[in-house]
């Protein structure tokens, strides 16, 4: 199992500067913000940024996110295409197989699961329909706090399995897999072809009502029941990437290679892989 970092672990760090960090630390992949991404092209090139890649010798898994994808108005929804395309077009250049997207929350008033499942299944097919001559697939990433209209493993892969193409697939967080209700049955369900990326991180010991963002902590710091998510997938034969996202604000003050270093070291020792495995190294102060 390939190991990601995702830039929302340290959100206040540039692109350059969380890939660096990223391949000092050891990672397979990265996954690129977007917003870092604009900012780092408003002073290089697509060009300086497949050279740095190659400098570094780390890919790219993905870029996300396209954010809040259905429940928009008509210029809104205009604006997500064309990112689309643009996402999609940038990922070609460097070599990222996907564009991560997050559905749209239920503020414009009650809707049906039926209603929900609609939209979700047009506007993803939409999508796919930019990024297919790019070559690029679609992440659908359900985010399990209230108020987002899809919450659950359980309803995200039935949407994924509705638009039944192979450029759509899902994105599983563990932080939202628990905080949002999904069952474990969901994951037993899954195709491990339709699983795209598994992010990984933990969260307090908190009422899940007073859990947000913010509490999300370094795997095997929590709560969150990481090594069962982990023996289901194993159970389904999933042998895709597993990426760290954690959007701490505690974490983003401190020196992003330490970060990225501790990251990866929890990460291993959780889920059984790599060089710290079997336990013994500390992690940001603690064991």
């Amino acid at each position: 199992m390939k190991i990601a970092f995702n830039g929302a672990t340290t959100m206040t760090a540039d692109l350059e500067t969380d890939i660096r960090a990223a391949a000092a630390a050891g990672y397979d992949l990265i996954e690129l913000r977007s917003n870092k991404l604009y900012d780092y092209l408003e002073t290089h090139s697509v060009s300086d940024l497949t050279g740095l890649l190659e400098e570094t010798g780390i890919g790219v898994l993905s870029i996300n996110t396209l954010e809040h994808i259905t429940w928009r108005s008509a210029e809104d929804h205009a604006a997500i295409k064309a990112e689309c395309a643009k996402l999609s077009d940038i990922s070609a250049a460097i070599d990222c197989p996907y564009v991560l997207s997050v559905p749209g929350s239920l503020r414009q008033g009650p809707k049906t699961e039926v209603e929900t499942i609609e939209e979700s299944v047009r506007v993803l097919n939409e999508l796919a329909d930019i990024a297919e001559p790019f070559g690029i697939k679609i992440g659908f990433e359900f985010l399990g706090e209230a108020g987002n209209s899809v919450q659950t493993l359980d309803l995200g892969s039935r949407i994924v399995d509705l638009v039944n193409r192979d450029s759509v697939g899902n994105v599983m967080d563990t932080y939202h897999f628990y905080v949002g209700g999904s069952s474990f049955e969901a994951i037993d369900r899954l195709d491990p072809a339709k699983l795209f990326i598994f992010h990984i991180n933990d969260a307090e010991d908190l009422p899940k009502k007073q859990l947000n963002d913010s509490k999300r902590l370094y795997p095997g710091l929590g709560v969150l029941p990481l090594k069962k998510i982990k023996a289901h997938l194993d159970d389904i034969g999933y042998d895709g990437p597993v990426s760290v996202e954690i959007f701490r604000p505690e974490y983003w003050e401190q020196d992003p290679y330490e970060v990225a270093r501790y990251a990866k070291e929890a990460t291993e020792r959780v889920l059984g892989l790599g060089q710290h495995a079997a336990g013994g190294t500390m992690v940001n102060g603690q064991n």
